[in-house]
């Protein structure tokens, strides 16, 4: 069984990421992401699941023209895993992702 992490592990684990436009919603963690048009959005995904393979931890996504919805949680609450996926995402959508600075 994977260890959740309590509040203070997860504020800590997102603040070092840097992990500002995910929302903490109890158990979860989701992300919005805006790429430029539906193949780049397409390639994000393709990106983050070799990702989500490598951890053996797999998000929920949902694909809505050129906007993608994440959503991250470990049964019973919030893991590393969790954390380290959302980071991930973030370093895969990279450039691809519109309002990139």
């Amino acid at each position: 069984m994977t260890r959740l992490l309590d509040d203070d592990e997860v504020a800590k684990r997102m603040s070092h990421y840097d992990l500002v436009d995910w929302r903490r919603e109890g158990g979860t963690l989701r992300r919005t992401i805006d790429a430029y048009d539906f193949p780049t959005a397409v390639h994000i995904v393709q990106k983050i699941v070799v990702e989500a393979q490598k951890l053996d931890h797999h998000p929920d996504i949902d694909i809505r023209g050129r906007t993608l919805h994440f959503t991250l949680s470990s049964e019973g609450g919030l893991s590393d895993a969790d954390v380290e996926l959302a980071q991930r995402i973030e370093t895969a959508a990279g450039t691809l992702a519109r309002g990139h600075d």
